[in-house]
């Protein structure tokens, strides 16, 4: 029989689309600047049996498969391959269990990232994991991607709250991963080694995730920067103070221009830099941490600092920093990049970023989280610009090369995808990337999961 005979056989009815009306809206995921291939068919299974049946009739045809949560991926992770089975994991979207004694939720993939905050906000529990998706992407995607967010410089990234998986091999093949326990050091790390894999060895059918006990409050405080070496200065000092901001964010002026231009916030169009910083701790612990960072801002040489514990007043502040890649898209077609350095080395990122936009007379937008180093450039392709696409892309590949100098990491929370593959080498070494090859070709011989992704 031939595959998709094989696949309206294990499935169930309307669980298999082969039509082009239907099947091109799984061609694209957020990287609309890199053309998609066109899927031979898109399963949709709704079940893990369904998955497993879906993947063992791929595997025994040799067709590739592209896992596929919310389709929100930044680096070309979910794009359609030619000929390829394209996998979606939307009807797995289930929340299956809640234990608010021991702090754990099981989840489907296909569940939203604020979904499962939701869920538990009744407990007074909350998942830290906060991307700027988080309303439209799913946890099977932040476990592909080991997804970060805002608050990960106090609370940490997805793979610190993934507890167990179920995942899906390449043969069909069902595995179980990790425990519900605190501790457990039984075998090799498999949760860790799935968590940003990015589909390449084995599809996520079941995720169980460990959560926190939701802030009473929290206060933030804004601060406007002279240069970059002045908000790179605060950042060090608020680093080394030991204070525990839940969220330390930066702005350059390009963005803080934009965002002034879309909320009239009264923002200091001229600063080279804002930072945003927030402290959840139980008050009063918390007023203390914003009176210590709004001193060290100052001592920094900022040049306007203010602070707030009003949660409205705070949202706002927040909004508008989340708000930036959906004002960006209003202009045209956003070039999204997800770089790394050391704390230290941000105001010299964000001025290489600078003159690298400025050769290449591309715009650039960079923002991210300066309490990690995750920096996010974004380049900017103006409509009715037929050459500006062009000058972007030279800026990109720029920008990671000036990272790698600065002894930084190709991506911090998008992964590498298609789009970065080719500088995967420089940043880990042949040996390496080899050895990772070779776990790929244990858990997937024949390459079938999501080809042409980072490996």
């Amino acid at each position: 029989m031939s595959l998709l005979t094989e696949l309206e056989a294990a499935m169930p009815s309307g669980s298999l689309a082969t039509d082009p009306d239907v099947t091109d809206r799984y061609r694209f995921d957020r990287t609309t600047w890199v053309e998609p291939g066109h899927p031979l068919a898109v399963a949709i299974p709704g079940t893990r049996a369904e998955v497993a049946a879906a993947v063992k009739v791929a595997a025994a045809h040799r067709v590739p498969i592209v896992p596929r949560g919310a389709g929100s991926s930044l680096c070309a992770g979910s794009q359609a391959v030619d000929g390829a089975l394209t996998l979606s994991t939307e009807k797995l979207d289930r929340v299956l269990d809640l234990d608010p004694v021991d702090e754990l939720i099981t989840v489907e993939p296909g569940v939203l990232n604020a979904e499962v905050s939701a869920a538990t906000a009744d407990e007074g529990l909350f998942y830290p994991p906060d991307p700027a998706s988080k309303t439209f992407c799913s946890i099977g995607g932040n476990v592909a991607t080991n997804a970060g967010g805002l608050c990960c410089v106090k609370y940490g990234v997805t793979r610190d709250y993934v507890q167990r998986l179920e995942v899906v091999l390449a043969d069909g093949t069902v595995i179980e991963t990790g425990t519900d326990t605190i501790k457990g050091v039984a075998g090799l790390d498999l949760t860790g080694l799935f968590v940003g894999s990015e589909g390449t060895l084995g599809i996520v059918t079941r995720v169980g995730l460990r959560l926190r006990r939701r802030p009473d409050g929290a206060a933030t405080a804004v601060a406007a920067f002279p240069t970059l070496a002045s908000a790179g200065r605060a950042v060090a000092d608020i680093a080394a103070s030991g204070l525990a901001p839940s969220l330390l964010e930066i702005m350059d002026r390009a963005t803080i221009n934009l965002v002034e231009d879309a909320t009239n916030m009264g923002l200091d169009r001229d600063a080279a830099a804002l930072l945003l910083v927030q402290s959840d701790s139980p008050s009063p612990l918390r007023g203390q941490e914003m009176d210590a960072a709004t001193v060290l801002c100052d001592a920094a040489g900022a040049s306007y600092v203010a602070a707030t514990d009003d949660p409205d007043e705070a949202d706002q502040l927040l909004q508008a920093r989340r708000m930036v890649g959906w004002v960006l898209e209003e202009l045209g077609e956003p070039i999204w990049d997800d770089v790394g350095v050391r704390r230290s080395r941000i105001p010299q990122l964000l001025a290489r970023i600078e003159d690298i936009a400025a050769r290449h007379d591309a715009e650039a937008f960079t923002f991210g989280h300066a309490g990690d180093g995750n920096m996010h450039p974004v380049l900017l392709v103006r409509r009715n610009d037929p050459d500006a696409r062009r000058r972007a892309l030279a800026a990109f590949d720029d920008i990671i090369e000036a990272t790698l100098e600065l002894g930084g990491t190709i991506t911090g929370e998008h992964g590498v995808g298609s789009i970065k593959a080719g500088f995967l080498e420089r940043e880990l070494g042949g040996a390496n990337l080899e050895l990772q090859r070779r776990i790929k070709r244990t858990l997937d011989p024949d390459g079938l999961l999501n080809p042409g992704r980072w490996l």
